[in-house]
């Protein structure tokens, strides 16, 4: 027992980057280029549908939202923390633009190894601009997911215009074990969140009888593995289970070879919800970030043992680290405060997180300086992914009418399930922001302001609005009242779809949101 507690702890020490000969160049190239690639897609995302969502005439405009803040927290230093974003210096309409095409700009940066650090500093405060205005960001776990890979990825970034690879200023441990922190909460507390916090679903084992039935964008994939026999969602469970719950610790624990295992296993798991269920960047973020608990001894190992010779001398040759030069005690310090600080948030906000312990029973004295000071940052977050899951579908659709409502016609979505004989076609890792908050807000809360404002702009023919749909239904004469319609989604049987070409079951469930029309003289108003 001594022996087996002795090598733990010195795998431990490993996995912590504490000590030993490991270096970390190849793995912290990879993942940089990695997580540049995603805040490409985030911003070309932004870029795509920010005039709609948050455009001077949008859905929910940065000013209205900045508006409403500065109302709510008189103190313009608490606002700014409850909200800290660019967007406070100007919310005319070009500071958006501005905002987006900097942060793409900055993303290709990353991507293009050309001043990591400064480019991926910037990456995430544009980002974060966003993000804090809550809305149309910050809703779904994609969001603030990015924020916190990046604050953390700023450290790791070699310094530097054209540092390469940065062998001569490897990266510094505590950024490393930073991530690999983050990665555990991400792996670990998703498992907490299902098996210990979650809902009947998961404790009955029946949750991957409805999961794909029910996530917002299932692919065809998806619709097959629904109707594979219960036997195989156990499997599927069991997969869950074993990646969220023994992968994290074995790659705490158990060495090297246990690291390749918790890599496959949560690499597969990501991949299997990514083909079936279309989680956006979520996926590839969480496979790219596995990437740090590796080192380049191990790649060199693994590409000799797949007899890649030349690549393995490759690698090998360009990790002969030169001696890293001496960091200033202010600089060293400054880090360990910064990731200790982040450290001991990440604890605190996964603890008042919901279905844990509530921010209530924590002392007035220290959750309220800490939530204002912290928490509109975003940089230290809670992972309780999909602890809790609907077990019926339902999906709100804009019907409107441009002949006093004698007829009825549909503004189709381009991804969500709706229509009978439509799947959601393979889309990750791209985000339909606009799709993926309607659908989300219609889960977890009732308040239909979001889609009265959307019905309220199709009346108006807000171009940037419709253009967010497959087609404007209405294209021959203006639709004068919208309707919001809830409907109930089963899929088809098997035979059923290859008799029809239908994958849905349709239910009509009522009306979710007063009607919303144009009066005579053009206001528009809801109905009663």
């Amino acid at each position: 027992m001594p022996r087996l507690l002795g090598r733990a702890w010195g795998e431990f020490k490993d996995f912590c980057a504490v000590g030993g000969t490991a270096t970390y160049l190849w793995p912290r190239w990879i993942i940089l280029r990695a997580v540049g690639l995603v805040y490409v897609l985030i911003f070309c995302g932004i870029i795509a549908e920010s005039h709609a969502l948050i455009g001077p005439d949008g859905i929910a405009p940065v000013r209205d939202i900045l508006d409403s803040l500065a109302k709510q927290y008189p103190n313009p230093v608490e606002a700014f923390l409850r909200a800290p974003s660019l967007f406070w210096i100007s919310t005319g309409p070009g500071m958006t633009g501005t905002l987006e095409w900097l942060g793409l700009a900055a993303a290709v940066a990353v991507v293009l190894n050309v001043w990591p650090r400064v480019a991926m500093a910037a990456c995430w405060l544009l980002f974060l601009s966003f993000v804090a205005l809550g809305h149309f960001f910050s809703e779904t776990a994609p969001d603030p997911l990015m924020i916190e890979v990046a604050f953390l990825c700023i450290p790791l970034a070699p310094p530097g215009f054209f540092p390469g690879l940065g062998a001569k200023t490897p990266p510094r441990r505590i950024a490393v074990f930073a991530l690999r922190w983050m990665l555990f909460r991400l792996m670990f507390e998703a498992g907490l969140s299902k098996f210990a916090f979650g809902n009947t679903l998961w404790t009955n084992l029946t949750v991957m009888d409805v999961m794909y039935e029910t996530s917002p964008f299932p692919t065809v994939l998806g619709y097959w593995d629904f109707h594979l026999p219960h036997f195989w969602h156990l499997l599927e469970i069991a997969l869950t289970f074993v990646a969220e719950i023994p992968a994290p610790l074995l790659m705490i624990f158990g060495g090297r070879r246990w690291r390749w295992f918790a890599f496959g296993v949560w690499a597969v798991f990501q991949l299997g919800i990514e083909v079936t269920n279309n989680f956006g960047w979520l996926n590839v973020a969480a496979i790219a970030l596995c990437i740090v608990i590796l080192d380049d001894g191990m790649l060199v190992d693994a590409t000799r043992r797949l007899r890649l010779g030349m690549l393995a001398k490759f690698l090998a040759a360009r990790v002969a680290v030169v001696s890293a030069p001496a960091v200033k005690p202010w600089a060293r310090w400054g880090l360990r405060v910064a990731l200790g600080t982040q450290f001991a948030l990440a604890i605190f906000f996964y603890l008042v997180a919901p279905a844990r312990i509530s921010i209530e029973s924590v002392p007035a004295a220290i959750a309220q300086p800490i939530v204002l000071l912290f928490g509109g940052w975003r940089s230290a977050n809670a992972y309780p992914l999909f602890g809790s899951l609907k077990s019926v579908r339902d999906v709100v659709e804009f019907v409107g009418s441009n002949d006093g409502g004698e007829t009825w016609r549909t503004y189709e979505y381009r991804y969500l399930a709706h229509r009978e004989d439509r799947i959601s076609p393979f889309i990750a890792p791209w985000y339909p922001r606009f799709e993926a908050i309607l659908q989300n807000t219609m889960l977890v809360t009732t308040d239909s302001t979001l889609y009265q404002a959307v019905a309220a702009h199709l009346i108006r023919r807000d171009p940037a609005v419709l253009k967010l749909f497959k087609s404007d239904p209405f294209a021959d004469r203006p639709a004068m009242m919208v309707r919001m319609v809830t409907s109930r989604l089963k899929f088809t049987d098997i035979r059923t779809h290859l008799a029809t070409g239908n994958y849905w079951r349709k239910e009509y469930q009522g009306e979710y949101a007063p009607m919303m029309y144009a009066s005579e003289n053009g206001e528009i108003i809801g109905g009663e």
